[in-house]
């Protein structure tokens, strides 16, 4: 007996409009060009994604309700969020507002979640800049719109000299890769920073993976057209 077996095929079209993964990655990210704003220095070694959004917030796969809970631990002095902790440098008034975050190195340890990215997107933060970053961090970061920025230790350092008492708005530039900004002596300053060119791609564009490959779709399609039938 002859069995005749059918090609096993994706819909895309139909995986795009029906996916909750797809609808909250790159299709829907902004298109990330230039960026000024504050910097808000976190002079903590090491942070990991545990402290950036603790796991019992954990419970939900929307990228939405999480920038509430940013370091909460380190936020507040209560396990319900209702007492901010005076002393943390995200809740001191003149931080308040803040778009980048600055940090040192290794950020972003520990487990894989991508929530971690998701909480510091809600809060508010359009940038990270650390000496470096864990790579699965720093990819989730990539996939949402959130740019990640690898400085060296010598201007990491000026940066944190700079952003005491909030003293320090950066200009971001991605389409040049740099960072600048005027320091007190009135000099303008500058800093190169690199990205492959899928990542310099997508957050130019606003597209992941997912959105990159959909928007080859007539293409896939016409491969497929021409693909024989399997028998």
């Amino acid at each position: 007996m002859d069995v005749k077996v059918k090609p096993i095929g994706i819909d895309l079209r139909r995986s795009a409009e029906n996916s909750r993964f797809y609808r909250i990655t790159g299709i829907i990210m902004e298109k990330f060009t230039t960026h000024t704003g504050l910097v808000v220095p976190l002079d903590i070694a090491n942070v990991d994604t545990d402290q950036i959004i603790p796991k019992q917030f954990l419970q939900k796969t929307e990228r939405v309700g999480f920038g509430k809970h940013l370091f909460h631990d380190s936020r507040y002095l209560d396990h319900s969020g209702k007492e901010p902790n005076p002393e943390f440098i995200l809740n001191k008034p003149e931080y308040q507002g803040s778009s980048i975050l600055l940090a040192r190195e290794n950020f972003g340890c520990g487990s894989s979640r991508e929530h971690a990215p998701w909480a510091l997107e809600e809060y508010g933060f359009k940038v990270v800049i650390a000496p470096s970053f864990a790579d699965i961090f720093y990819g989730n970061c990539i996939n949402i719109g959130l740019l990640p920025i690898k400085l060296n230790e010598d201007e990491i350092e000026q940066l944190f000299a700079q952003a005491e008492g909030a003293k320090l708005n950066l200009n971001v530039d991605l389409p040049n890769n740099k960072v600048s900004f005027t320091n007190a002596d009135g000099k303008q300053i500058e800093f190169n920073f690199n990205l492959s060119k899928f990542q310099q791609y997508s957050l130019e564009n606003g597209v992941d993976s997912v959105g990159w490959t959909l928007g080859k779709l007539d293409k896939i399609e016409a491969f497929e057209a021409k693909m024989p039938a399997w028998q």
